[in-house]
């Protein structure tokens, strides 16, 4: 990925920053950023179904837009912020099955965003010392169980910043979505907690700096917490709010959510009580219940495996092909356009040796188009 592409990028994203969903869709079609702009001019030639409003924006003047990335990329390299846009191996793969996906994110920290499991947890503000309890609980575990899992949340007050607290103290990775630039933090009584999470987990915005945390940008990142993660568990809730907003858009986007049950006599837990009896969430109670409810128990298995030094013999009997994707996929995971251009086997015909790999039980599909290998 050039430094050009990371331009046109960020600049494009600026331009249609209040229509994600359209400018996603023209990515799509486009190929990249620099394409939309040398399109400019003739964008329906790309996306006949672009409306005249789109047409007009992106036929504007980008001279100040890209004025704008320049500066922005320069902060970020001497802030150490990575910037990731689509087409990036590092760019959080399962966000590209969102229809509305960040054309650009700033990331500062250690952890993978493609990671085997990632959890988002969200909840209310409001949080009671059953929420964290449960949270203390669930958090520890899964770390036993599944030592790469990654734990996701606002930062906000409430559920989100007791999961972060509770994944450091267990020793789990954990990521923050912000609704405002790197260049602050809200609430600044978290800045200790955010800190800590640049070293084990990291920080992610689609917002540039000198971007204040407004209303709005909350509930548009939102869109991002529970896109980047396998599932959304929603710890305590209100009747109504934000984290019932991010569990709905999780489910739009296919993912599962799960709710931890509580007292009808607890406002905290109206929401998720609500959400549990009308089916669109899972009732959750332990660490067990949600890798059941995902199907990791392979992965967890592995895991006490590796505790009690038990070595699992997995590689023969293997064609050349499958052999060759093998040894790839034990470096990383990977992308299927990836494998291709690696192994240079046509797409149709690796998808046949994925399928085959995944049927032996040695290659797990991922969100995003990405393949890992079941060690």
């Amino acid at each position: 990925m050039t430094d050009n592409s990371i331009l046109y990028s960020i600049a494009y994203q600026r331009l249609t920053f209040h229509y994600p969903q359209m400018a996603a869709c023209l990515l799509n079609e486009a190929g990249s950023a620099s394409s939309v702009y040398e399109n400019r001019h003739d964008i329906r030639s790309v996306l006949p179904e672009a409306s005249d409003g789109l047409c007009r924006m992106l036929a504007g003047n980008w001279d100040a837009e890209r004025q704008r990335a320049e500066k922005e990329i320069e902060w970020c390299a001497k802030n150490k912020i990575r910037v990731l846009v689509p087409g990036m191996d590092d760019y959080p793969q399962r966000l590209l099955t969102c229809a509305d996906y960040p054309v650009a994110l700033y990331y500062r920290g250690t952890a993978n965003l493609n990671a085997q499991q990632i959890i988002s947890v969200v909840g209310t503000r409001q949080s009671t010392t059953y929420g964290h309890d449960f949270l203390a609980h669930l958090v520890s575990d899964l770390h036993q169980m599944l030592p790469e899992a990654i734990i996701v949340s606002g930062l906000a007050y409430g559920i989100d910043v007791c999961a972060h607290r509770e994944a450091l103290s267990a020793g789990a990775e954990t990521i923050g979505v912000l609704a405002h630039g790197l260049d602050t933090m809200y609430p600044a009584a978290h800045r200790n907690v955010a800190a800590q999470m640049l070293k084990q987990g990291g920080l992610l915005t689609e917002y540039m700096s000198e971007t204040p945390g407004e209303r709005q940008n909350f509930l548009r990142r939102n869109r991002i917490v529970a896109g980047i993660a396998d599932c959304t568990v929603v710890v305590e809730s209100m009747s109504h709010g934000g984290s019932l907003v991010t569990a709905g858009i999780a489910l739009d986007y296919g993912r599962e959510v799960m709710a931890l049950p509580g007292s009808i006599n607890n406002k905290s837990s109206e929401g998720c009580n609500r959400i549990i009896r009308s089916h669109q969430a899972t009732l959750i109670t332990s660490a067990q219940d949600l890798i059941d409810t995902m199907g990791w128990q392979t992965e967890q298995l592995k895991t006490e495996c590796r505790a009690h030094g038990i070595q699992t013999q997995m590689f023969h009997d293997l064609t050349a092909d499958q052999q060759m994707i093998v040894n790839l996929l034990q470096e990383s995971d990977m992308q299927i356009n990836t494998l291709s251009r690696n192994t240079q086997i046509q797409i149709g015909r690796l998808t046949a040796v994925l399928f085959e790999l995944e049927m032996k039980g040695l290659v797990k599909p991922l969100a995003g188009g990405m393949y890992h290998l079941i060690k």
